[in-house]
């Protein structure tokens, strides 16, 4: 019994190299004999759709927005009172009602139902009832920086030297 798994074994260490290596030469014969082949010939590529550009129009109408159409003024009891624009963040604007201005920012919702959609400048568009809205910045009657008048003799005003040498002392 020893001695036939003995055999066995001495068997199974000379034939195994042996498949392994008929294995590689079969695959080699046979990637040679492909590469020996002529190519097929390749099919024509079937000509894809012609690239039709979307309509603007379309589009703007599915998303709910209108086409060339000027905005109409917003009937919202608010007073749109400063706006602030960024380029890299959510754009905010102050607007005022009767019970006091408040910030609002792009997206939240107004106390008369409607909501910031988006801020311009001079400008805040809401969505309110299906529809865009516009709400303009109105300039204040008073001027912020008001010019003084002058009397009618205007003269030089005297300069102090006493602030244009240095005070002797010790120094800072």
């Amino acid at each position: 019994m020893k001695n036939s798994w003995r055999v066995l074994s001495r068997f199974g260490l000379v034939v195994m190299p042996l498949g392994y290596a008929a294995l590689l030469i079969w695959q080699e014969w046979h990637f040679r004999e492909r590469l020996a082949a002529p190519p097929l010939p390749m099919a024509a590529p079937i000509p894809g759709p012609a690239h039709v550009p979307l309509d603007a129009g379309a589009v703007a109408s599915v998303l709910g927005l209108t086409q060339g159409a000027s905005l109409l003024a917003s009937a919202e009891p608010l007073t749109l009172q400063a706006s602030f624009v960024l380029s890299g963040g959510v754009s905010r604007a102050l607007l005022a009602d009767d019970q006091g201005s408040r910030v609002y920012q792009v997206g939240e919702r107004l106390p008369g139902g409607s909501v910031l959609r988006r801020v311009e400048a001079n400008q805040v568009v809401l969505w309110n009832k299906g529809r865009e809205e516009r709400l303009t910045l109105r300039p204040s009657v008073a001027r912020f920086l008001r010019k003084l008048e002058s009397p009618g003799d205007t003269q030089a005003p005297a300069v102090s030297t006493r602030f244009l040498r240095p005070v002797s002392g010790p120094s800072e």
